[in-house]
């Protein structure tokens, strides 16, 4: 161990230099304090006392660069270990490991040992202990002290043990260096003039040669001290040196157990300066040595102290501070801070003045580094709370300074420093008056108290304040030392300048300032963690209540700012900036509402303000800007202020306004490009000069902005907003995106943790988090904060939701306050009103800010019941107790705006006057009256007072006057109204924005007097002063108002969010797009610039990165559009250097952000297709241009015809497309809609050119092939867009581009085929649809042709892999029939026959078998060239015995059962195409033919089919053939009536026989589906055409014959059935109707003209409808509705006639007859019946036949006798042959049968009897043969039967005789007569 004595010389000589003498004595002892400190102060500017040199250097001192004073070479440890230093034993503060800490740099070399003074107070070294030790008391804190001196000493001290003393804590200490101090004073005059200092220095230089007085500090500072006391310079500087250097070795550390000494002490002062001997045996407790020696160095400067002696001072008090075993707390802390400070403002001598400053920083360091030092878990000392006994409490007798022996001079700066750094140290002195420092005090007497009643005061650290006293550890009294020192430096900042002080930076005011501004940034800049830290807790000494640190500087801090940041000092408003810039960077989330109130009230209104500087505007957007770059912090903002409702502004839409208006400033012609800085936004750099620094006070401070270069021009200013708008969108790209990360891998993805500063995050929900502070200085990108996941208390939906509704409630204040009513209506739907209660409504305008006082005064006087029940409401909420009746009045009027009627008014203090004398019993007022009128009279005596409108004012006896008698008849107090009088005159009742708006800024008016006055002037600065100080005065008022609130407990709305989430990028981008776009697209329009061109540039391409990976269509579709529009390729001749940048941007944009580009690529796209066309242009090559004509295209220039052209941007527009294929799959679908497009467009431009530009269709026949590989799903989705443009662009006008677009489709057709493609896919059908889509619709024949070429290539070349195109081929050749060129349709139907004889198997194999039918049907169908038809035809014929033997149909006989799908697969197309012929043919021959085949086939392999397939036949084939007979609509296919017509002569009759002989052939199979047959037969009978009932019926009756065997009884009653309808559809019920009888304006219908009478010949189907035998209600017809019921009324009539012609028929051929159940024949004969009856009752009705007759129903008297006669003749005839009929059914049903014929037979014979011979002629024609039959029945009767009925009979038959009758009717009389007579006996009958 290196020996610790160290010889010292004996001292200066008394002329040397102080310098001189300080190098000296110090050149070899550097002052030892412990490593921990060297750490914390490491990066902090050490003291400036380094720069001291010695006088033969050089460099002049003033000229030391600040880097040595900003502690860039501070010596450390291990430079000066081989110098020998005293062992120190290690106290408490010491004993924990020191902080980890980066190398500093070296140490220059230097040339004169003098800077070795200097350094000595800044190097810094552990004492290294010397034995084992135990705790002992020292200086009031734990201090281990050595039992016995270390080994290493002991070995020394045998032979230099009295060159050296032992300290009582084991620190040896050179003899030497106290006694030469000692041997000058006591060689001194003033030591032979004064006996105190000549004997204590005496005592004090024996005891230390002999070795003694270690353990007694007291002994030997006395002589010291009084040493000073003499004010002798020379005995100063030896005194202050020496003591310097024993505090160095710790020699005043004194133990504090030899008496219990309050900390700090009362001041040595205050014993007054009695005898010296005899004041350490004062009775009065003695102060701390600690406390002592501050004193006793302090009170050696004053204003007049030599410059020497200051330096000393310093340097003493540096020594003091930085000492670590001496702490020196509170008063003696402050103390000796002010007076370094003091050095500073009254020194003259510079290296003084930068020796203090630098001096100063170091202490300011040096006590907030060491609350850092200690854990908060280091023991607590044994500190009573009785230590601060002394310590001045409000309300307690202060310490008066002018009475104290150090009392210094009277100049402003000592008042200024004995002000700012008061002895007093309590923490709980109040800054605004009337609010306490928090948490001492709940009380405010200045809180109105008539706003809303105060909360119950909080009870904060109850447990803690009932514990006295409270024991306080080291670290709270360190971080109560640095609470008051910051205190004080915040104190300093807000001492007011005068006008002078302005303008000169040399004045101590200014000094001051700027000095205690840079230590408050200093402080903040290097020790954020203490403000943050909740660990950091401040102990009150009255009532021992717990403030967090940052708490307790809060109010100080933010009055500072509010005072300082409106200032029009540059150098002032600066270092505020960078102050707020700490704050709002580290201190954010414990400073949320003052934070807003700052920006909101003055940094963003200077910003604002016309009358700010350039200077300031650049600094305030410096400081935004690198708030910009930190992306954490800029979404805190927004969730913080925008997102919350109680914030009163949206801060960061706000700023993102300003800025983009700062960035879009009016360009001016005469501005030109000045020499700006390269980025005013780059990382803050270290200013370098310093010539002035020590003497405005200011501190290099690191990671300030330079801000020498801002504010110089606008042109700047605009460059540095829009920086700022750039850095904005780069801190959204790099927090939202996550470096291009996807929202699932940005959520998930691994990050650095978020906490720089050692604190763990928060996780609790909903619970601020404390460790963002400080995040910005160190954090170096997103990832390096980003948690992994984020918090839980980060819901972006929450903040959504919270954004929305603020938006709402702003939208309603803004109805408010222009339509109250229509606002409060608005509120109360949107729920920002609970309800539509009075008490809700009146909450809500009391506490909601931005409501307009004057609207709220309207609303509330308004004279509705709901409005007056709101008032009432409104003053029930507010609180008058304990008030005076003008406050109770002022507080009344606050809340709103009185209106101007005088009825609301009265409502107003009616109310007013209820509530005050409820809340307040002692009043001078008898009643509510009196205080109503008092009230009233006081809003009329303010009105009168201070209206500029009023001339006569009224006077104080008037106002008694006015107020006489109004108390319940007796006067108020004179004096009460007088205090009223004069308070109303000398203090307006005014509302409290009115008096901040009511700023009079100065005015220039016109003429030469006003000119002449403003000489000189800064009007400018004048107005800005006037504005600042109103900024300032509301500022501190809102802070008064905060830090209530916030007294009371109401911090919900302090709570600070951090965030974690990426999602909210999007919100804060949609609030913002459109600034952004402004300020990016404004100075990209207006400069050509190209470094401001690639900020713009730099700043779309970032936004486009938000809104593509956010998915903002609106927002992208506008960014990109604009940056499109930049390119100028649509107008070539304006093109400039900027355009083919933002050209390179857009592509790149295109090659990074494709994936999300999705409309917008239709903007990216046209702009390389413009890019394309301008390359062509500027190589001289013709381009058709569709724009309009004459107008003559500039050229581009030719720079940038080869800019265009260039390797970057050739590359990065083939990119565009190259790289389509790792688009993602919705991607590349965008990408094709767009650039399909933009090709159509192309396309359109070229009109009929034969050089079409055709760029961007080549590109897609590009992409297709770069894509290929994509999944079949991607490709189906890209090629339904790129099919459809193939589509619109083949059937072009113009034939290039056909065939083009045919080439290519055949190309990309043919690399398909190449893919295999997996059975039941379908993606060959698709991509050859546009060939079919083609042929259709491109009606040029050459087009046609290439369609076909290119087909039969593809079969020639991939007919192997041809799976589901073979659909689409044969779709196109169905296609190619329809065209009316020969050789088109003969080429397909080549290829067609070729394809059915080569490759059918192919065909049927892949599903295409029904596709050709169709195609061969096509064929078929074709009218023009019938060759073709006919041989298509028989290929289809032909196609049956191919599928039958072909092994992919599996219909061959020999394989198995075939199933209904088989059948369906392949026979149901063959059978549908002959259908389809038949039914659509145009040939008939080709119809015949068709009919043929179709039922020849079924008939030839009808009986392979299946029931179920026969089924599906009947259904879809054979009974849609006569459909036209059931429905008009059917009729649509038939070009003309004729063809219908033809048709329906021929195809379908013969079809209609062909089916019945169908159903005769397979009746068994067909059996099942005989009711089809029979409705059909119905529907083909029921046709108004006669030609086609008759088809029917004969059909019928062709069935029926051939069928009759077969026919079941149940199928006999199906057939009845089917007779039963045709006859009720059949029957004319409408001729008795009597509606068609009346007559129509005298005219008949046989006037009209016979529309139809062409359609007699021709076969129209019209079915007809059956209608009731119930004539229906008369209905009013036109003639033109009465001929057509005519008409179906006659064609009914025809076909029942028809119908009773086919039954009789039937009923008469035997077969049918005898297999005909007599039941079905009996039902049969009542429908007979049924007509026969109908026909009898109209015949009869002569009445009913002449009125028909007379309207024209026919042209003679209508009749229905052939109905008649034929229904009873058949009747007659068939009931006989029952009745007759031997079998038993006959047998049994007889009686029925009887009753049936014989009232017919007798009804008949006595019609018949009545008609007459002479007109009735045809009549009897007609019934005779009837007449006769009957009659032969009736002889026929057995003689039972012919008896019983006789009676009847017989007088008929005699009636007969009496007629001329027809032969056959006398044989029957004759036949009748004769069996009567045999019957009667009349004749006897002969034997036989």
């Amino acid at each position: 161990m290196v020996d610790d004595t160290i010889t010292e010389s004996e001292g200066p000589p008394t002329n040397s230099t102080v310098d001189e003498e300080l190098v000296g004595v110090r050149k070899e002892k550097p002052i030892v304090v412990d490593a921990d400190t060297i750490h914390d102060v490491e990066d902090a500017p050490p003291s400036a006392v380094a720069a001291v040199r010695s006088t033969d250097e050089a460099r002049p001192v003033s000229a030391l660069p600040l880097s040595e004073i900003d502690g860039e070479h501070v010596k450390t440890a291990s430079d000066v270990s081989h110098i020998s230093q005293p062992e120190v034993q290690g106290t408490d503060t010491v004993v924990e490991a020191p902080l980890p800490s980066k190398q500093a740099p070296p140490t220059p070399p230097t040339k004169s040992p003098r800077l070795q003074l200097a350094r000595g107070s800044m190097e810094v070294h552990q004492p290294r202990p010397a034995t084992p030790s135990t705790p002992a008391k020292v200086n009031g804190h734990d201090e281990l002290r050595p039992q016995t001196p270390s080994s290493a000493h002991s070995s020394s001290s045998a032979s230099s043990h009295k060159r050296s003393i032992t300290i009582s804590k084991g620190y040896t200490v050179s003899v030497v260096l106290i006694s030469s101090a000692l041997e000058i004073i006591l060689a001194s005059k003033e030591a032979k003039r004064s006996t105190p200092l000549r004997e204590s220095a005496h005592n004090a230089l024996e005891m230390i040669r002999v070795g003694q007085g270690g353990d007694r500090p007291r002994e030997i500072f006395e002589p010291l001290r009084l040493a000073c006391e003499t004010r002798s310079e020379r005995l100063m500087i030896a005194s202050l040196d020496c003591i310097s250097k024993l505090i160095s070795y710790s020699f005043f550390a004194e133990p504090s157990s030899a008496q219990a000494l309050p900390s700090p002490p009362p001041s040595p002062a205050l014993q007054g300066r009695r005898s010296i001997a005899g004041a350490s045996q004062s009775s009065l407790p003695q102060p701390s040595l600690v406390d002592l020696v501050v004193h006793t160095v302090t009170t050696c400067h004053n204003d007049t102290s030599p410059e020497t002696v200051s330096l000393q001072v310093v340097k003493a008090l540096l020594s003091l501070i930085l000492s670590p075993t001496i702490y020196v707390h509170h008063s003696s802390l402050l103390k000796a801070i002010r007076t370094v400070y003091n050095v500073f403002l009254l020194s003259t001598d510079l290296v003084n003045q930068m020796v203090a400053q630098g001096g100063l920083t170091q202490m300011v360091h040096h006590i907030f580094s060491r609350c850092r030092s200690l854990d908060s878990t280091t023991p607590r000392s044994h500190v009573s709370s009785d230590l601060f006994a002394s310590i001045p409490v409000p309300g307690s007798p202060k310490i008066d300074i002018q009475d104290t022996s150090f009392v210094l001079s009277e100049n402003a700066a000592e008042k200024m420093m004995a002000e700012a750094l008061p002895l007093e140290s309590a923490v709980d002195m109040p800054l605004y008056p009337g609010v306490p420092t928090p948490p001492s005090s709940i009380h405010d007497p200045d809180v109105p108290q008539g706003i809303i009643s105060p909360a119950p005061p909080t009870t904060h650290d109850v447990a803690e304040n009932e514990r006295a006293p409270r024991e306080l550890s080291t670290r709270d009294m360190f971080i109560k030392d640095a609470f008051l020192v910051f205190r004080a430096l915040c104190k300093l900042t807000m001492k007011p300048l005068n006008t002078e002080s302005e303008r000169d930076l040399k004045s101590h005011a200014m000094r001051s300032k700027l000095l205690s501004l840079h230590l408050v940034l200093t402080i903040l800049n290097s020790h954020m963690a203490l403000f943050v830290d909740s660990k950091a807790i401040i102990y009150s000494s009255s009532t021992n209540e717990a403030t967090t640190f940052v708490q307790a500087v809060n109010q100080y801090l933010c009055l500072s700012l509010s005072r300082n940041a409106v200032s029009p000092v540059p150098q002032v408003f600066e270092v505020s900036v960078e102050i707020f810039w700490r704050v709002l960077s580290g201190m954010r989330t414990k400073l949320k509402k003052e934070i807003e109130v700052l920006l909101h009230e003055i940094f963003v209104p200077i910003l604002e303000m016309k009358t700010s500087t350039l200077k300031q505007k650049a600094v305030i957007i410096g400081m935004l800007s690198r708030l910009c770059q930190d992306p954490q912090a800029l979404v805190e903002i927004y969730l913080n202020y925008d997102c919350d409702s109680e914030a009163t502004d949206n801060i960061y839409e706000h700023l993102m306004n300003i800025i983009s208006k700062i960035a879009t400033l009016p360009y001016t012609s005469s501005q030109q490009k000045t020499n700006d800085p390269a980025s005013p936004a780059l990382p803050p750099q270290t200013k370098s000069s310093a010539s002035t620094a020590h003497v405005s006070g200011a501190l290099a401070v690191s990671g300030t902005m330079d801000t020498s270069t801002m504010g110089l021009s606008e042109g700047q200013l605009r460059r540095q907003g829009l920086e700022c708008l750039v850095a904005v969108l780069r801190s959204l790209v790099t927090w939202g995106t996550a470096a291009g990360k996807t929202p699932a891998e940005s959520a998930t993805a691994d990050t650095a943790p978020r906490s720089q500063i050692g604190e763990e995050i928060a996780a609790d929900t909903m619970t601020p988090d404390p460790s963002l502070d400080g995040l910005i200085a160190s954090a170096g990108s997103t990832e390096a904060f980003r948690q992994s996941t984020p918090d839980i208390a980060d819901d972006p939906s929450r903040f959504e939701s919270a954004k929305q509704k603020k938006t709402t409630l702003l939208e309603g204040i803004k109805k408010f306050n222009f339509k109250p009513k229509r606002g409060i209506q608005f509120l109360v739907e949107t729920e920002l009103i609970p309800s539509s209660s009075p008490r809700d409504i009146a909450g809500f305008l009391l506490t909601t800010d931005g409501l307009s006082k004057s609207m709220i005064g309207e609303y509330l006087g308004e004279g509705d019941e709901h409005n007056v029940s709101i008032m009432h409401a409104f003053v029930d909420f507010l609180d008058f107790r304990n008030l005076g009746f003008v406050d109770a009045v002022r507080v009344f009027l606050q809340a709103f705006r009185l209106p101007g009627e005088a009825q609301k008014i009265d409502r107003f203090m009616l109310k007013f006057a209820e509530r005050y004398i409820a809340g307040n019993v002692q009043t001078p007022f008898k009643n509510a009256d009196a205080a109503y009128i008092l009230a009233y009279s006081i809003i009329l005596l303010n009105t009168d007072a201070h209206s500029p409108q009023i001339k006569n004012r009224m006077t104080k006896a008037d106002f008694i006057k006015n107020n006489r008698g109004i108390n319940d008849g007796e006067s108020l107090p004179e004096e009460f109204l007088n205090a009223i009088f004069h308070d109303i005159q000398s203090n307006e009742i005014r509302m409290k924005d009115e008096v901040d708006a009511t700023i009079n800024l100065p005015s220039t008016g016109p003429g030469l007097a006003n000119a002449l006055a403003n000489v000189g002037r800064d009007l400018q600065k004048e107005a800005y002063v006037m504005q600042s100080n109103g900024m300032a005065n509301k500022t501190e008022a809102l802070f008064r108002t905060l830090m209530r609130s916030q007294r009371r407990g109401s911090r919900a709305g302090d709570q600070y969010f951090s965030a974690s989430h990426f999602v909210h990028v999007r919100p804060m981008f949609e609030v913002a797009w459109i600034p952004f776009l402004a300020g990016l697209s404004g100075p990209l329009q207006n400069t050509d610039d190209l470094e401001i061109v690639d900020l713009c540039l730099d700043g779309f391409k970032n936004a486009i990165r938000i809104v593509c990976f956010f998915d903002l269509d609106l927002e992208r579709n506008a960014f990109v559009g604009t940056l499109a529009k930049f390119t100028f390729l649509n107008n070539f001749g304006e093109m400039k250097t900027k355009n083919m940048d933002a050209i390179k941007t857009l592509l790149d944009i295109a090659v990074n952000e494709g994936n999300n580009l999705k409309g917008s690529w239709r903007d990216v796209l046209s702009c390389v297709s413009q890019l394309e066309h301008m390359q062509l242009i500027s190589g001289g090559v013709e381009v058709p241009d569709g724009g309009k004509k004459g107008r003559s295209k500039k050229l581009p220039a030719e720079e940038l015809a080869n800019e265009s052209r260039s390797t970057h941007i050739t590359v990065a527009a083939d990119m565009v497309f190259s790289l389509s294929h790792y688009l993602s799959g919705t991607a590349i679908v965008d990408f094709a809609r767009a650039l399909c497009d933009v090709s159509w467009e192309e396309i359109q431009s070229s009109g009929i050119s034969q050089h079409p530009r055709l760029f961007s269709l080549q590109k897609l026949v590009e992409i297709s092939y770069y894509n290929m590989n994509r999944i079949r799903l991607e490709w189906s989705n890209l090629w339904d867009i790129l099919g459809e443009h193939f589509n619109q662009v083949c059937c072009h006008s113009n034939p290039h581009v056909g065939f083009f677009a045919l080439d290519s489709l055949r190309q990309l057709s043919m690399r398909f085929l190449e893919k295999e493609e997996l059975p039941h896919f379908k993606f060959q059908k698709d991509f050859l649809k546009p060939f079919e889509y083609t042929m259709v619709h491109n009606a040029n024949p050459d087009i046609r042709d290439m369609v076909l070429q290119c087909l039969q290539q593809m079969i020639q070349v991939r007919v192997q892999n041809m799976r589901s195109g073979w659909r689409t081929l044969f779709g196109v050749f169905s296609a190619a029939s329809k065209v009316l060129t020969e050789r088109i349709a003969n080429s397909a139907f080549e290829i067609v026959t070729r394809l059915n004889k080569e490759h059918f198997a192919a065909i049927v194999r892949h599903g295409a078998f029904a596709d050709l039918t169709v195609c061969i049907t096509e064929f078929c169908k074709v009218s023009k060239y019938q060759k073709i038809s006919l041989l298509a035809i028989g290929m289809l014929r032909g196609v049956i015995p191919v599928m039958l033997t072909c092994p992919e149909c599996a219909l061959s006989p020999g394989v198995g059962p075939k199933g209904d799908d088989i059948m369906i697969r392949f026979w149901f197309p063959v059978l549908f195409g002959f259908y389809d012929i038949i039914m659509n043919g145009e040939d008939l021959e080709v119809r015949r033919l068709a009919l043929d085949s179709l039922f020849s086939t079924l008939k030839t392999y009808g009986s392979t089919f299946t029931v179920e397939f026969w089924d599906t036949v009947c259904k879809e084939i054979l009974f849609p053939i006569f459909a036209v007979l059931k429905s008009s609509q059917d009729m649509s296919r038939f070009n003309t009536q004729e063809d219908m017509s033809v048709w329906l002569s021929t195809t379908m009759i013969q079809a209609l026989r062909d089916l019945i002989d169908l159903y005769t052939f397979f009746y068994d199979t067909l059996e099942r589906f005989l009711d089809g047959l029979l409705e059909l037969l119905c529907v083909c009978i029921c046709q108004e055409n006669d030609t086609l009932a008759r088809i029917g019926t004969s059909c019928l009756q062709q069935f029926l014959e051939n069928n009759v065997q077969k026919l079941s009884a149940a199928w006999w009653e199906r057939v009845v059935a089917t007779f039963v309808k045709l006859f009720r559809t059949t029957t004319p019920h409408q001729l008795f109707d009597e509606s068609l009888r009346v007559e129509i304006d005298g005219s008949s219908i046989s006037d009209l003209p016979d529309t139809n009478d062409s359609n007699d010949q021709a076969i129209v189907p019209a079915p007809l409808s059956p209608t009731g035998d119930r004539p229906q209600e008369v209905v009013k017809h036109t003639l033109g509705d009465r001929r057509r019921i005519f008409k179906q009324i006659i064609v009914k009539c025809v076909l029942q006639l028809l119908l009773i012609e086919t039954t009789n028929d039937l009923l008469r051929n035997d077969a049918v007859y005898t297999t005909i159940p007599p039941e079905q024949l009996l039902r049969l004969m009542g429908v007979l019946d049924h007509s026969y009856q109908f026909a009898r009752m109209f015949n009869d009705d002569k009445e009913l036949r002449t009125g028909l007759w007379k309207v024209g129903f026919m042209k003679h008297l209508p009749n229905l006798l052939k109905q008649e006669s034929s229904s009873a003749a058949t009747l007659v005839h068939v009931l006989l042959r029952m009745y007759f009929d031997e079998r038993s059914e006959h047998q049994n049903a007889r009686p029925q049968i009887a009753e049936r014929l014989l009232p017919l037979g007798l009804s008949v014979l006595q019609d018949y009897i009545k008609l007459r011979a002479d007109t009735q002629a045809k009549n009897i024609t007609a019934w005779t043969p009837v007449v006769a039959e009957i009659l032969d029945g009736f002889c026929r009767f057995d003689n039972k039967a012919f008896v019983r009925y006789l009676p009847a009979i017989y007088p008929l038959a005699t009636g007969l005789l009496a007629r001329d009758v027809a032969p056959e009717i006398r044989l029957g009389l004759k036949m009748y007569f004769e069996r009567v007579g045999r019957t009667q006996g009349i004749v006897v009958v002969e034997a036989s």
